[in-house]
């Protein structure tokens, strides 16, 4: 029991069955291995943006980092970067970043090369949605017509490189070779998630260890990777850039938690997607997962990827059923919390109370 994390201790603490506990053990202590450790370089850049850099900065990067002379492609690669959305991600990575600069010489500031990661943070994972929405044929995002209903696959397909080939080369001009390799790895890890949610396990106890894991990479892994490289750029210790790196896990997971509970819950207006849409794709997120300890017929459900005519709506209504939305609130809760401990070893600041009620929000949050 000692060689456990404070994460794995504390999730003995929810109402699960034995099963699910040991799954979660699992799944936890896993994670822990994808933590990356690099040598360091320095970055070139010698002035800083003061605390009053925001979203709409980064917005207004990706744009001139966009811009092109291909009009068509301009157009369609600034679609969704309107700033019109929450902005979750940069908001986490420039709040990171003043948090750890404060905590290293007391000045609320984010630097030019910690702006870069922002944007690359933001591009990355629009990059990765104009794709998801040609993979699932997926008609809006956020709300509005998605690019692939605007302008058709190919396109598409196109834009979504474009965004990723100007992110890599934005974060080349650091010249930061630590930099690079930790925002590198969200690419890989986000192309392993993929394969990962084509495939679904047999074995019920390898089940939710492998949702935990893919939800890693295809989520988390973006903010984790994303604050530790803030951190790196604030000069801080070893100990504390690992810490930015656990916040980021432990935020990431969480928001997919809530996230993976919110499409049995929320209506299509509030979350831009129908009601159950990760059933009528085939996934098995934590809700149907916990669910099916209580109505076993879930386990054949997932097995055929809910293909057959009845089985998403079957689901969906076991799901409500069940106390499998319950459960994972609670786990997000869990993973939330250990988040959130994480800042409280940083100099309080105003960056530091912001990443906390960042995790606050997401908690609640019902879009």
């Amino acid at each position: 029991m000692s060689k456990l994390t404070n994460t794995v201790k504390q999730l003995f603490s929810l109402k699960l069955c034995r099963k699910c506990s040991a799954r979660l053990i699992r799944s936890s202590t896993s994670l822990n291995s994808f933590t990356q450790s690099h040598t360091d370089s320095r970055s070139n850049t010698p002035s800083h943006l003061d605390s009053s850099t925001s979203t709409q900065s980064v917005f207004q990067h990706i744009h001139k980092v966009l811009d092109t002379k291909s009009a068509i492609l301009s157009k369609v690669s600034h679609y969704h970067f309107n700033g019109l959305g929450k902005a979750v991600r940069p908001r986490i990575v420039l709040a990171a970043a003043q948090a750890f600069n404060f905590d290293e010489d007391g000045r609320l500031r984010v630097s030019p090369d910690q702006l870069v990661v922002a944007m690359v943070a933001e591009m990355i994972h629009t990059a990765s949605l104009v794709h998801d929405d040609i993979i699932d044929e997926s008609l809006f995002r956020r709300g509005n017509p998605s690019v692939f209903s605007v302008w058709g696959q190919s396109k598409g397909a196109f834009t979504g490189d474009y965004i990723l080939g100007a992110a890599s080369v934005s974060l080349a001009k650091l010249r930061h070779n630590r930099v690079m390799r930790i925002m590198s790895q969200i690419l890989e890890d986000l192309v392993q998630g993929e394969f990962m949610q084509l495939g679904t396990k047999s074995n019920e106890d390898e089940r939710f260890n492998h949702y935990i894991e893919k939800s890693y990479r295809k989520t988390a892994s973006l903010l984790a990777n994303s604050c530790q490289a803030v951190a790196v750029l604030s000069g801080t210790t070893e100990s504390k850039i690992k810490m930015a790196f656990e916040y980021g896990k432990n935020l990431g997971i969480s928001f997919q938690l809530i996230d993976d509970s919110l499409d049995y819950l929320s209506s299509e207006k509030e979350m831009g997607k129908p009601t159950g849409a990760d059933l009528k794709l085939g996934l098995a997120t934590a809700p149907v997962l916990f669910a099916a300890h209580e109505f076993p017929r879930l386990n054949t459900l997932i097995m055929r990827r809910f293909s057959r005519d009845g089985d998403a709506e079957e689901a969906l209504h076991l799901v409500r059923k069940s106390s499998g939305l319950e459960q994972t609130r609670d786990l997000a809760n869990r993973y939330g919390q250990e988040a959130m401990k994480v800042i409280h070893n940083l100099k309080e600041s105003e960056a530091s109370q912001s990443l906390i009620q960042l995790v606050e929000n997401q908690l609640i949050r019902t879009s």
